[in-house]
């Protein structure tokens, strides 16, 4: 970072590890095991889209992308706007490896087409303690948090920090500055 960055506040992007993200997938295998936590089938995608010809000829990829992910894994998909301004890629599949995978294929499609610093999260859905939950992964910080709802707009802070101590047990790559755990309201699943 240069010097009129750090004055400006500018940061760069840090290129996401593939070996942080799919650290989701072993700690996923890992939790089958659990009472408390139970993987649902849902996750998704989400990320600021920009009214261009380029990122209409993206869509489609990534439409053409999960149609053949739907012929080859059966996973079912969606491509919503939400009411935030966010477009979400919403995936429905068994497998839980599928569905990372997925996720991890659009987000890659997006980033070489030159509109990664677009993107936002991959979400998982789950359940913790007979809470809607998930497991964030904020693509710009390379790191995963927890998001513990307590009611449809407001969240469960100490059971997050329990899920929280589940997950760096499971060796995934926590956000360690808790100001980095947004609230991602509007998630479609």
């Amino acid at each position: 970072m240069g010097f009129l960055d750090a004055l400006l506040g500018r940061n760069k992007l840090r290129k996401p590890s593939r070996e942080q993200y799919f650290a989701v997938v072993t700690a996923g295998a890992s939790l089958e095991e659990r009472s408390d936590l139970r993987l649902t089938d849902r996750a998704g995608l989400v990320f600021n889209p920009v009214e261009t010809s380029f990122f209409d000829n993206l869509e489609q990829e990534i439409h053409d992308i999960l149609e053949l992910s739907k012929r080859s894994t059966g996973a079912k998909f969606e491509v919503l706007d939400d009411n935030y301004g966010t477009k979400w890629v919403a995936l429905q599949d068994e497998d839980f490896e599928d569905l990372a995978t997925t996720l991890h294929l659009v987000g890659e499609t997006i980033t070489e087409h030159g509109f990664g610093d677009r993107l936002l999260a991959a979400v998982f859905g789950l359940e913790y303690d007979d809470k809607q939950a998930y497991w964030i992964y904020n693509v710009k910080r390379g790191s995963f948090y927890p998001l513990v709802l307590s009611a449809p707009e407001s969240r469960d802070n100490a059971a997050e920090m329990r899920l929280g101590a589940v997950m760096e047990q499971e060796n995934m790559p926590v956000e360690r500055s808790l100001e980095y755990w947004y609230s991602l309201w509007g998630i479609p699943f």
